[in-house]
């Protein structure tokens, strides 16, 4: 099986972080074929980071890893699952568990989980 990294044109893959246990959904991030290929041999999420053109394996800076259990592949060859045990607190660079914090409810935007940490004395931003 080979994934389609021209699909979308720019050799990038969309990737989903889901807790193997809870069935959350962590982040999207993407990968490269290198970064795939890291993320096999290593069993460590590691993905291509668009703003700053390299490779990032998930946790280097924070120490928030993500291991990965399960790799899954859609139908169109072009999406990656990874089911990941995440070890730390926070998958998210704003500090909270999942990156997909904000939920639209009653025409509104809220906001929900609070950060775990504060992002500033990790990533120095």
């Amino acid at each position: 099986m080979k994934l389609n990294y021209d699909k979308l044109g720019n050799g990038l893959v969309p990737a989903i972080a889901q807790d193997c246990d809870t069935g959350e959904v962590l982040m999207l991030a993407f990968m490269n074929e290198e970064a795939f290929q890291k993320t096999l041999e290593t069993g460590r999420a590691t993905y291509w980071s668009r703003s700053r053109n390299q490779l990032w394996i998930k946790g280097e800076s924070s120490g928030n890893v993500q291991e990965v259990t399960e790799i899954c592949i859609d139908c169109d060859e072009d999406a990656v699952l990874l089911k990941v045990r995440q070890i730390g607190e926070a998958a998210c660079h704003t500090g909270r568990r999942t990156c997909f914090y904000r939920r639209h409810e009653k025409g509104e935007w809220i906001t929900v989980g609070e950060p775990l940490f504060d992002p500033k004395s990790v990533y120095g931003k």
